[in-house]
């Protein structure tokens, strides 16, 4: 094999890596044109131990022989046709005795599946008692299937030791590449699954921080343990207004993170712990660690950030407990992070009438313990700029994440409480997709809708949206625009008055600053309210910028001058000063 390394296919290097880093090393290996990629690389390394066997039925039970004896895993390999069929046998005895068997069916695209192609069988379902897992691994395009590959080699490898072990089916796909001249393996990301049973990895020195996604509601207790190891490493919680944490060490991030220019200081990240589900909060995505630490009862690999490095299937209050050291550190990360928010807050301009400014300015106001419901996108984006009482709490739709439901999941949850008072705010898209259950006889007193109505899905309108490249033209079909009335002063107007509701409107803030005060009101009143505002999608998109903007400074207002003259000259595409000198030079 003299000149021959390994493949340069990269999904097959992905796995024969994560193999390698996991210390699997027996194969049973059988005859085939497409699994030669992986065992051409393989049979060259002498870490692995390779074992041959021409029939896959024999191979099958081989590996159940060799993995019950020796208590490691062992995978088999073999090409397309039928020759995974004659795996099931042995799979299905793998399966009831719970022994770690890596089937790795090598086979051509996925794309030929159905084309009566030879030696091309659909793999894509599998029997339910054959593996506990199965994934594809398809020719490696982009740096994206090759992120998606290493979790996949992840996903598969845990499996086969999880919840007490068993047989994992991996699909292979291959080019059939002649090119061995790969020599060296690429670096890998292990993620390993941690539970009560196994030995706790030691927490990294450097900042921790924890983020938060969509939550459900946390008890008393639960603050306080996540609370307690705050105080022990000197850390702090990001978070919406989905996370419904409200400890000491909250930080409604947001509004820093949003900022396109001169970002005040933050911490820097060692280590992110990851709690929580969906989160809509974009701008504290970008957030940046080095390692991830992911905490949840389901001990999936959820790798929001893609830099997940350890899964702890335990509830959260176990994991902090566990890390929380009796020395407390002082809390100098979550006064810095406090600043940086002070620093772009006071730094806010006026802004324009718009859901924005409308959160702004009632986000201090909402009534002691009432519950906040809040659209996705624009809306729930508006008020994670600005902080509400602690004893509100609020949601968003954020699972499905889609525009239907939103005031049916406030009149359900205000079911559950018709003393408290329960506020929904969102854009006329998902009020009207929505509105039959404002006819509902259950409906209640205490629920009070305020419906943003600019006409349009006025987020296909903002300035950082790719559909604003088209102008108004975005308008007919993608911010499906003149629907509903068209911004009419008298549908809605009707309709809630008629269902009972007590109606009220602003299309200025003279207007709002007029009425605003009664919607907020504390009392439970003699009848639900519904806020009808209407605004400009100019201004909802100015507003937008111009919060994302706050720190600008002359020498930023020079540089976007510098780009927006080049577009006119050049050409669009533009987005910094660098981008034109390239155009330039060439």
């Amino acid at each position: 094999m003299d000149n021959l390394y390994y493949t340069n296919e990269r999904q097959i290097l992905i796995l024969i890596a994560l193999l390698k880093a996991n210390g699997i090393r027996k194969i049973v290996a059988s005859p085939g044109a497409t699994n030669v990629t992986f065992i051409g690389s393989v049979q060259q390394d002498s870490f692995f131990k390779i074992y041959s066997c021409v029939d896959e039925r024999s191979a099958a039970y081989m590996a159940c022989g060799l993995a019950a004896e020796c208590g490691e895993p062992v995978v088999l390999t073999c090409t397309g046709a039928t020759s995974s069929r004659n795996y099931l046998p042995g799979l299905t005895e793998a399966y009831y005795k719970h022994l770690p068997i890596l089937a790795v069916t090598s086979s051509q695209l996925t794309e030929r599946v159905g084309h009566l192609i030879a030696q091309v069988i659909d793999r894509s379902v599998v029997a339910q008692d054959v593996a506990r897992l199965s994934v594809c691994l398809p020719v490696i395009k982009d740096e994206n299937d090759a992120w998606a590959c290493e979790l996949k080699v992840n996903q598969a490898l845990l499996a086969l030791k999880r919840h007490g072990g068993g047989p994992v089916h991996i699909n292979l796909e291959t080019s059939y590449s002649r090119d061995f001249s790969v020599k060296q393996l690429p670096e890998v990301r292990v993620i390993d699954r941690i539970t009560f049973h196994d030995e706790f990895p030691a927490l990294p020195d450097g900042h921790v921080a924890v983020f938060v996604g969509s939550h459900k509601v946390w008890t008393k207790d639960e603050t306080e343990v996540l609370d307690k190891f705050c105080a022990s490493h000197n850390a702090v919680v990001f978070c919406d207004h989905t996370s419904g944490y409200k400890g000491k060490y909250r930080f409604l991030s947001a509004l820093v993170k949003a900022q396109a220019y001169n970002q005040p200081v933050l911490p820097k990240i060692e280590t992110l712990i990851h709690i929580g589900e969906v989160s809509g909060d974009y701008y504290t995505l970008r957030i940046s660690a080095k390692q991830v630490w992911r905490v949840s009862e389901d001990g999936e690999l959820r790798d929001t950030f893609r830099k997940l490095r350890y899964v702890f299937e335990m509830p959260e209050s176990a994991f902090f407990s566990h890390y929380t050291d009796s020395e407390v550190c002082d809390d100098s990360c979550l006064a810095l992070c406090k600043k940086a928010y002070e620093e772009v807050y006071s730094h806010i301009p006026d802004l324009p009438f718009s859901n924005i400014w409308m959160a702004q300015q009632l986000a201090p106001c909402l009534p002691e313990n009432s519950v906040l419901h809040l659209g996705i996108l624009n809306t729930l984006r508006s008020w994670n700029f600005f902080e509400i009482p602690s004893s509100v709490l609020s949601y968003c739709n954020v699972g499905g994440f889609g525009i239907d439901g939103d005031m049916s999941s406030l009149v359900g949850a205000s079911l559950a409480n018709p003393q408290k008072i329960y506020f929904c705010v969102l854009g006329d898209l998902a009020f009207f997709y929505d509105m039959n259950v404002m006819g509902n006889h259950n409906l209640g007193h205490n629920v009070r809708i305020m419906l943003v109505n600019n006409g349009r899905g006025t987020e296909f309108r903002n300035y950082d949206h790719m559909a604003n490249m088209f102008g108004d033209d975005a308008d007919a079909y993608m911010a499906a625009a003149g629907h509903y009335g068209n911004k009419s002063k008298d549908l809605v107007k009707h309709y809630a008055e008629d269902l009972g509701f007590e109606y009220m409107s602003a299309s200025s803030k003279k207007e709002f600053n007029s009425v605003y005060q009664r919607f907020v009101t504390a009392d439970v009143t003699d009848k639900p309210m519904l806020f009808e505002v209407f605004t400009d999608s100019k201004d909802e998109s100015d507003a937008l910028l111009a919060v994302s903007t706050c720190l600008k400074t002359d020498k930023d207002v020079k540089h976007e001058k510098m780009v927006e003259t080049a577009k006119k000259v050049l050409g669009g595409g533009y987005k910094t000063v660098s981008d034109i000198y390239r155009k330039l030079k060439s």
